[in-house]
This record gives structure tokens, sequence and C-alpha cells, in this order.
């Protein structure tokens, strides 16, 4: 073993992040099981694939140990990506209600 020194992490972590991973598989099972419908289902749906994604980005991909540089330029641009989709939503209703007003 070389002078450096190397980082454990505990496999209590991994196998709770895993468990845990199921759970939030089964929930996002169940909204089709219970035939949940609409802007609940599409919430619930997106919100369990965020979570899901976040706790293996952060644990078995070791974001969480990581400096805050790194986890800045791997986190920001998304987030950015996101706020520029939601800002394009709302501009494409607002050219729809001006559309139908106007040419209707």
């Amino acid at each position: 073993m070389s002078g450096a020194s190397t980082q454990q992490h505990p496999l209590g972590i991994y196998f709770r992040i895993w468990i845990l991973l199921f759970v939030l598989s089964t929930f996002s099972y169940l909204v089709d099981f219970f035939h949940v419908q609409g802007l609940l289902r599409w919430s619930l749906i997106i919100i369990f694939m965020l979570l899901k994604a976040g706790f293996i980005v952060a644990i078995f991909m070791h974001m969480k140990w990581e400096r805050m540089a790194l986890i800045c330029a791997i986190v920001l641009p998304p987030a950015a990506l996101l706020v520029l989709c939601g800002l394009m939503a709302m501009e494409s209703h607002y050219v729809n209600a001006i559309r139908q007003a106007f040419f209707h």
C-alpha cells in the first residue's frame, strides 16, 4: 500500500440507499397500479425519478464526498436548463393565448 490514504465508505450506507431505491421504485410502480391520472400522476413519477437519480448520483457516484466546485459543475447546468425550459413553457402558453385571441 502506498503512502496515499484511501477513503473507505461504510457498506451500510450503500445497503440503506439500495433499500430506499427499492422503496421509491415500488412507490413509482404503485402510481400506475392505482391508476393515478393527470397532473398528479406525472408529478409523482417525476418526483420519484428525481429522488432516485439524486440518491444514485450522491451515493453510488460518490458526489456526496466531492468538492463543491465539481458538484456545481454537474448540478448547475441541468438546473439552468430546467429553468429555461420552464420559461419556454410559459412563453409558449402566452403565444398560444395571443394567437387564439387574434386569429380565431
